[in-house]
């Protein structure tokens, strides 16, 4: 019991920390010494210790089944398992926000302590805006937003977590998602530490890269994992609806792809200065967006927190303040930043600006039909929905250039480049995606339509991403020895462009095949009934009623075959939670090769059969398979000693010169 007060006096004084660093920081930053930084990295350190230790405690409560605290009562249960007791902490606003306030004062404990060569006004500078980020946060979840509300007469029972959110996937998703939001805070704190003390230089990218990249993986790794929990949960079976909570966490990923090619511009060329700035705020700022939109209650989705309007105003308070802030620092004092170094028009700097471009047009297009309805019904009040076809024709209109341009990228020369010369260079690979696209058409011709341009597209991408692989080793030109040794010699950075690049494609390649030759069906069946869909046979052997931990299934069993051969099975089912008197549909899964066949059980009709809703999706776990690719490759370049969160060596040797 005594945990929870614990917990509660643990968050205030890591407020009161948060405070105490912002002021310091203020004060000594022009004049930091060794004793001051030394006071804010203890200060970071500690303050995500007390953080920490009252998360701690909150969990400790779930697990339990401490029904004393409000928060528990409301959004847990005794027999519930213990992974989903220790996931409720997190699946409701005050939890979710005290995940995100940890999460905060991880990284701040991680610049304080991996920051150790930053110049040290630069590291008092970043560590005041980490601070700065954490009161601001923590304040809110103490004063609005406490989860250590008690409940004097202790309730036996607990109310339940939203059952839909009973699934492993609540594990994974949110503090993964959480990750990526955050860790762009760092950014934010690089790009304020360099407008107010007007030095940016190709060192603050290197920086400033690897955080950057940390963020995108888990990020990319909390949309997919989103994208497939919704998919397999919600009994839909669909992966992506351009939900306005979707949109909310991919805004900050498409900002966030547009600064990583930024920053490696600024770290290879010293250009691009203004906008890497620009897009580090662009970004953490799409992520309070996001925070406002999940947590104000202008929104109602399955993977959002309704509160009050009183909470969504000092949100909206906080948001405004950082935003505004950081951009009117910009207006003042990205003027007197130097442009940087120069290029040709032809040029890798010149693609990557048109990468750029195209990225942050799309994530302009998301944000515009994401809010438009919602600015419309508050000064209007006309409700209007912007739905799929709005997103997928200006979505997709926009990725069709940036998927042509992709694999030129990585052929083009530094500051100044020959398209010919490029052009004749991936010639080979135009050729290899051609002939792949016309063998693929052909076994799939439905007709005339758009999906060979996306079968060409993708593959262009994935062969490209090879041909850059092939070119760099002489594939072909030089003995197979020499190459493979050249090709295991390549540095890690280009491994993982390849890899990002290629996962990309195949991503795409699942997106196309899935909505164009995608099958459905609804049917009734009783128990010995089977269907055909798409060559598979679907046959309903019956159903029981189970007894789960906290809720009561009607349990479906299937056996699927595909073109009479061997059989597999599948169980889908209705669940009834009995704490929460709410009915969810499970899915049932079968996967065969990259394609699945996905079933899940309606209500039963007044003669006694049960309404069964079937769907092949072919090729469709490509879509979830590109992303972790993408995952990897990111990962894998943060191996590279390059990356490192350190002051490059050069730049240390320059520090010693004008030193000494």
């Amino acid at each position: 019991m005594y945990t929870i007060e614990l917990g509660h006096f643990a968050l205030i004084l890591a407020f009161a920390i948060a405070i105490g660093q912002v002021g310091i920081g203020a004060v000594i930053w022009r004049g930091a010494s060794n004793s001051g930084v030394a006071y804010m990295r203890n200060a970071s350190i500690f303050q995500f210790v007390l953080v920490a230790a009252s998360f701690a405690a909150l969990m400790f409560a779930f697990a339990t089944s401490d029904f004393s605290l409000l928060l528990a009562y409301e959004h847990s249960h005794s027999q519930q398992p213990l992974l989903y007791k220790l996931t409720s902490s997190w699946g409701n606003h005050e939890g979710s926000l005290l995940l995100w306030v940890f999460i905060l004062t991880l990284f701040g404990a991680a610049v304080a302590m991996f920051g150790g060569r930053l110049p040290r006004k630069l590291h008092v500078l970043v560590l005041a805006n980490q601070g700065l980020l954490g009161a601001a946060f923590i304040g809110f979840t103490v004063f609005t937003s406490n989860p250590f509300a008690r409940i004097l007469d202790a309730p036996i029972e607990g109310r339940d977590l939203n059952p839909i959110l009973q699934d492993v996937g609540l594990a994974i998703h949110p503090p993964l998602l959480y990750v990526g939001y955050v860790g762009f805070s760092v950014c934010f704190s690089f790009a304020m530490a360099a407008l107010i003390s007007g030095k940016i230089d190709a060192a603050w990218a290197r920086w400033v890269r690897p955080w950057t990249m940390g963020s995108w993986i888990f990020l990319t790794l909390g949309i997919a994992m989103g994208s497939y929990w919704a998919y397999y949960e919600l009994g839909w079976g669909g992966w992506w609806f351009w939900d306005p909570v979707e949109n909310a966490s991919f805004m900050p990923w498409l900002a966030g792809t547009a600064l990583l090619h930024s920053a490696l511009v600024m770290e290879k060329r010293n250009a691009l200065k203004i906008w890497t700035v620009l897009l580090a705020i662009l970004t953490f700022s799409l992520s309070l967006l996001g925070t406002f939109m999940v947590r104000s209650g202008i929104l109602t989705s399955v993977h959002s927190f309704a509160s009050d309007p009183t909470r969504g105003l000092v949100i909206l308070g906080i948001l405004a303040f950082f935003i505004c802030g950081a951009f009117i620092l910009f207006a003042l004092r990205g003027p007197s930043l130097r442009a940087g170094g120069l290029f040709a028009p032809v040029s890798r700097e010149a693609a990557l600006v048109v990468n750029n471009l195209f990225l942050a047009t799309a994530t302009a297009a998301v944000l515009v039909g994401t809010l438009y309805p919602l600015v419309l019904d508050a000064f209007t009040g006309i409700k209007i929905s912007v739905g799929a076809p709005f997103f997928n024709l200006t979505f997709g209109a926009l990725m069709v250039p940036l998927l042509i341009v992709i694999p030129f990228g990585p052929f083009l020369s530094w500051k100044r480049a020959d398209l010919f010369s490029v052009s004749r260079r991936l010639f080979g690979a135009v050729l290899v995606a051609l002939v792949v696209t016309i063998i693929f058409t052909a076994f799939t011709w439905q007709g005339a339509n758009l999906l060979p341009l996306g079968f060409l597209l993708a593959f262009w991408v994935m062969v490209g991403a090879l041909a850059d692989l092939a070119e760099r080793s002489q594939l072909f030109r030089i003995a197979p020895s020499r190459s493979l040794r050249r090709l295991m010699g390549l540095p890690k950075t280009v491994w993982s462009t390849a890899g990002a690049h290629f996962g990309l494609g195949v991503t795409v390649l699942g997106i196309v095949v899935v909505s164009g030759f995608e099958t459905e069906l609804i049917t009734t069946m009783q128990p010995g009934d089977q269907t055909e869909l798409s060559g598979y046979t679907i046959q309903y052997e019956g159903e029981r009623l189970l007894q789960g931990p906290n809720y009561v299934t009607e349990h479906a069993d299937f056996l699927v075959s595909k073109d009479g051969g061997k059989l597999r099975t599948l169980a889908s089912e209705k669940r009834n939670y009995t704490a929460r008197r709410m009915p969810t549909t499970e899915a049932g899964i079968q996967t065969f090769g990259f394609s699945q066949i996905y079933v899940s059980l309606g209500d039963k009709t007044p003669e006694g059969a049960r309404v069964v809703r079937v769907w092949h999706k072919p090729m469709i776990t490509l879509i979830w398979l590109g992303t972790v690719l993408m995952a990897l490759a990111g990962a894998y370049s943060l191996t590279d000693r390059r990356m490192r969160v350190a002051a490059p060596k050069q730049a240390k040797k320059q520090a010693v010169g004008q030193a000494l």
